[in-house]
């Protein structure tokens, strides 16, 4: 591949999205192939594909990660973001939307539109309006469908859906296809020359040219007027209005071909090159400075240097490696670069333009262009590199939030001690996975989008780290408090043949609205003196956190030294606080406790169609739907309330119900007091589970 330096006006940023499966990354490697950037064509099934080349994927035979591929077309750069289309995955996906200025959605011409579809167009059109051209893959399958796909697409997403290559099928054989635009054949058997339109295509490829016609006329006056004056536009006019169309979301054309057959790929990279706007069009970009005010950085390479880190890739032979996008500016090999969010300088030895797995090293990176750098020391994904003369920073990318949990256990010490690294490590490549150490069931537990994302997860800590886990449903934090006032006394004596302990104390214990214990004294006549008040209230406390039903931690409850007796000699702090253990023993019990179990917040997000089966659902959950409306795509926003026990699952369950394109987040609200079936249940269990 020979590189040369490309300004900003010379690179297309690309994200390559659609369902898994659809051949995404085998439209790349056939574009790379054709372009000579790599010199054999490979296969995901074969392990030889140059972009999936992640043993993870390999395994898997689908994308889990975004990968880059730069293609060198005419006089331009068009980097190709590949990203994966199971939604378990779809932080990669995010992080390939956040720094493509145009999309292209890869559709199998053998199957009906499935969810990663829908999903890349609503991220790509509906949320980012980015550019967006269709591709339909896999024409030389016996059971392609083309026509279908192109109905269905048009159905789901409108009218802006246009074709622009049609293939030439005979006995359900695709022979070549039709450029609309250039009312050119061309054949698979000799695909460098272009022929006549097949009689029988003629009345129906005018039919399809009209209608780009027409919708190009209603982006411009003067197109409007010859259109409709019956004028057949130049070239130059076609080409002007598909540019506008393109860019403003009035035109998303549909092309075809194979990437298995190396068809289609030429007329797609000119549709690309043609229409699609370079990073240099923006004009300017905001930033934010550190207080947090807009600051516009103009999108070329006089600006001041701006980069933003996108990816972050820790290799156990490289070091870490950072993906970044040139906001503005030139990034330049031996270098220092400033990142104001972390205050500190970082040394850029080289900086490379990416290609799949290699990594080449170039003298700099201008403006709109992605790379990497390696070994930067405190620098991660989200963060900005620039200069101290103009500090600014861009906003972290919006990750979708790991809603399903398990619990992970250390097959060995030896595992337990490198588990930490791993997924410390596995993080900083990968955002949408979350770790917390609960403190209150032991418990470690590891978050994912999904099973599929929790296994990739596992497998690495395995594979690169070393480390074994077990899994297990996470405790749920059930919690106890009272419904009565009663009081109980604890008295605490022990005589060891020289100076005994001595504590007495009566407490009352009354409900009250609170999460921990509030605690109170009324002692009179000095019956217990005041350098026993907090030894009590730490027994108190202490005592406060094994409840009497299943030993869960008691809230709303108020407790008051009222009496109690001392001992001049035998009193000390160890042994009120040992009385006020026994005063808790005894007084709970007869101050009818119940258990409290926790409530959550649920907002799902799904296409209308879903909504009836995912509300029942909820219901059967104990859950109250609190609201439904809808989101600036279209979809329903339903709102409930439902207890945490019953959506452990849900993140499976929901992708089920939804044909995957249901999302939720799940967020705790309260504790209320649990049905008396489920809590007889969760005591009993608890029970079992400490004998």
């Amino acid at each position: 591949m020979q590189l040369r330096d490309y300004k900003a006006n010379e690179v297309r940023n690309v994200v390559v999205l659609g369902h898994s499966g659809a051949g995404k990354s085998s439209l790349m490697e056939a574009a790379l192939y054709y372009t000579k950037g790599i010199e054999k064509y490979g296969k995901n099934q074969d392990g030889t594909s140059a972009l999936n080349y992640d043993a993870e994927e390999g395994k898997r035979g689908v994308s889990v990660y975004c990968h880059v591929a730069p293609i060198l077309w005419k006089d331009m750069k068009i980097n190709l973001l590949d990203t994966p289309g199971y939604l378990d995955y779809q932080g990669e996906e995010v992080t390939g939307l956040r720094v493509g200025d145009n999309a292209l959605i890869v559709v199998d011409a053998k199957e009906s539109l499935k969810s990663g579809t829908i999903r890349a167009w609503k991220e790509a059109v509906l949320r980012q309006q980015l550019p967006t051209i269709f591709f339909i893959n896999k024409l030389d399958d016996e059971q392609a469908d083309f026509q279908t796909r192109y109905e269905e697409l048009r159905e789901k997403f409108g009218k802006s859906v246009i074709l622009f290559e049609r293939p030439i099928i005979e006995n359900r054989k695709v022979l070549g296809s039709v450029n609309i635009l250039r009312k050119k054949a061309w054949y698979y058997d000799h695909p460098d020359k272009p022929e006549e339109v097949p009689a029988n295509l003629k009345e129906e490829i005018d039919a399809y040219y009209n209608e780009i016609s027409e919708v190009i006329a209603m982006g411009d006056d003067e197109l409007m007027e010859k259109f409709f004056s019956g004028e057949a536009f130049d070239e130059h006019e076609l080409a002007k209005g598909l540019r506008l169309g393109v860019r403003s979301g009035e035109i998303h054309p549909v092309y075809c071909g194979s990437a298995d057959q190396q068809t289609g790929i030429e007329r797609l990279l000119d549709l690309i090159h043609e229409y699609f706007p370079s990073y240099a069009e923006k004009g300017s970009i905001e930033a934010e400075d550190l207080k947090g005010n807009p600051v516009l950085l103009e999108t070329n390479e006089q600006e001041a240097l701006s980069a933003f880190i996108f990816k972050t890739i820790v290799d156990p032979y490289v070091g870490k490696i950072s993906y970044l996008k040139v906001m503005s500016g030139v990034l330049n090999s031996d270098s220092q670069v400033y990142n104001p969010k972390k205050d500190t300088t970082e040394k850029v030895s080289q900086v490379y333009v990416l290609n799949g797995k290699y990594q080449i090293g170039v003298g700099k990176l201008f403006t709109g262009d992605i790379g990497a750098v390696v070994k930067l020391q405190k620098s991660e994904t989200g963060d900005t590199l620039g200069t101290r003369a103009k500090e600014v920073v861009y906003p972290e990318i919006d990750y979708p939030k790991p809603m399903l949990g398990y619990a992970i256990h250390p097959v060995s010490k030896a595992d337990e001690d490198k588990m930490s690294v791993g997924i410390h490590n596995l993080m900083l490549e990968d955002k949408t996975i979350h770790f917390m150490n609960n403190e209150e069931t032991h418990e470690q537990v590891l978050y994912g989008l999904g099973d599929q994302h929790i296994d990739l997860i596992l497998s690495k800590l395995k594979s690169k780290y070393k480390v074994q886990v077990t899994t297990s449903v996470p405790i749920i934090q059930y919690r106890e408090t009272i419904t009565q006032t009663a009081q109980a006394q604890g008295r605490y004596k022990k005589q060891n043949g020289g100076a005994g302990q001595f504590g007495d104390v009566w407490v009352r214990f009354e409900p009250c609205d609170s999460e921990e214990m509030v605690f109170a004294e009324e002692v009179f006549g000095g019956a217990v003196p005041k350098q026993f008040f907090a030894p009590t209230e730490t027994g108190l406390r202490e005592a406060m956190k094994k409840g009497p039903l299943a030993g869960y931690k008691v809230v709303g409850i108020k407790a008051t030294l009222y009496d109690g007796s001392y001992h001049p000699v035998d009193s000390k702090e160890n042994a009120f606080k040992e009385a006020a253990r026994l005063a808790v023993q005894a007084g709970l019990p007869k101050a009818k406790p119940v258990l409290l179990e926790p409530i959550g917040k649920v907002t799902v997000m799904a296409p209308e169609e879903y909504t009836g089966t995912i509300m029942g659902d909820v219901t059967k959950r104990r859950g109250v739907i609190t609201d439904v409306s809808a989101n600036e795509t279209g979809e329903q926003i339903i709102q409930a309330e439902v207890p945490m026990a019953e959506m452990l699952t849900y993140a499976t369950e929901l992708r089920s119900m939804s044909q995957g394109v249901g999302t939720y987040v799940l967020e705790f609200d309260r504790y209320e007091p649990a049905p008396r079936d489920v809590s007889e249940k969760v005591i009993a269990t608890r029970k079992e589970a400490q004998q």
